[in-house]
């Protein structure tokens, strides 16, 4: 996303840093240098909701935490940046660049797609704390890194080594053709069809796309869907209570699997951090799973998929150290 024009500011000096989703807005003031290090000064977390504009979320902290000098903040959303506005149809309130950084009196505002923050954190991602799903563990900071997950949507970028800093790519991968992968996916795939003339990868591989996953398997059984939330589907799938959920479920990771090896082969990635809530709220479920299976059948070049690594992460802080990344590499020539 394009920033407002910079202020003139000291890398080092302390500036607000923030990952904002569509239920919970979390800031800081951070201090970050130049030699990559990502001080947390001060933190809070605000509901979205109970706040009429994300300038009062910014007002609210700095009132409580910063002081004249806090002029400059780096925001991590989701969203697509058009111009002056954000477009994201889950945050409770519309967000202009322009009107924002005025009424939160901010010299400096930048807005950053999350994934592409969360992929300027991967140096900072502690690997101790991270789960292993397949693979042989390297070094991601000296390697292409995919960051993936799926939630409301399906996000992910990649992170490339490069002197004199790394470079991040983002794309719009999720709406790209859904590929089946075996006779079940395929009838819900013509399930899929009935409903949209074309079935990108987040109709399956979201939150909203497990939901449509249980309903297209509820309409192959014949039976009602009486579960009418993702969260739902993820519940009764974990505690095995509904047999469709659990085949729901199986689907999704099954072609969230298959989805990280066809990114890693069309990036030539050497490591993946699989991030976003759902993968952390089935975590229990993925060792059962066929998600690993699925990822490393990729035909020919499945060798190779087999030693790239995925870890499991919890999104926690990483998406506002990502944008205090991004920050510091963009801010400090100015």
């Amino acid at each position: 996303m394009n920033p407002t024009p910079a202020a003139s500011t000291a890398v080092d000096a302390p500036f607000i840093a923030a990952d904002v989703g569509g239920t919970h807005a979390r800031l800081a003031l951070v201090r970050a240098t130049a030699q990559s290090a990502v001080t947390i000064l001060h933190y809070s977390e605000y509901i979205c909701a109970e706040y009429p504009d994300l300038a009062t979320i910014l007002r609210t902290f700095i009132d409580t935490h910063g002081d004249d000098s806090t002029t400059s903040a780096a925001i991590a959303i989701a969203g697509l940046q058009a111009g002056d506005n954000l477009i994201n149809s889950n945050l409770p309130w519309h967000v202009s660049l322009s009107q924002t950084r005025q009424a939160a009196h901010l010299n400096d505002l930048a807005l950053i797609n999350d994934f592409e923050a969360l992929a300027h954190a991967v140096p900072h991602i502690d690997l101790a704390a991270a789960e292993l799903l397949s693979g042989q563990p390297v070094a991601p900071s000296d390697v292409a890194t995919l960051v993936v997950g799926p939630g409301t949507g399906f996000g992910q970028a990649v992170r490339i080594p490069h002197t004199p800093r790394p470079f991040v790519i983002t794309s719009e991968a999720g709406h790209a053709a859904l590929a089946p992968g075996n006779e079940l996916e395929i009838d819900i795939l013509r399930e899929l069809l009935k409903r949209w003339p074309h079935v990108d990868r987040e109709r399956a591989v979201s939150g909203p796309g497990l939901l449509n996953l249980y309903e297209c398997i509820c309409a192959l059984h014949g039976v009602p869907a009486l579960l009418k939330t993702p969260a739902d589907v993820t519940t009764a799938a974990l505690a095995h209570a509904n047999p469709q959920a659990v085949a729901a479920l199986s689907v999704f990771c099954g072609l969230l699997g298959s989805l990280i090896g066809d990114l890693v082969l069309a990036y030539n990635a050497r490591a993946v951090f699989l991030a976003g809530g759902i993968p952390s709220r089935i975590r229990s479920f993925l060792p059962t799973s066929n998600l690993v299976a699925r990822y490393q059948n990729k035909g020919a070049l499945g060798e190779i998929i087999q030693h790239v690594p995925i870890w499991l992460i919890e999104h926690g802080r990483l998406g506002l150290i990502g944008a205090a990344a991004w920050y510091r590499d963009h801010r400090s020539d100015t």
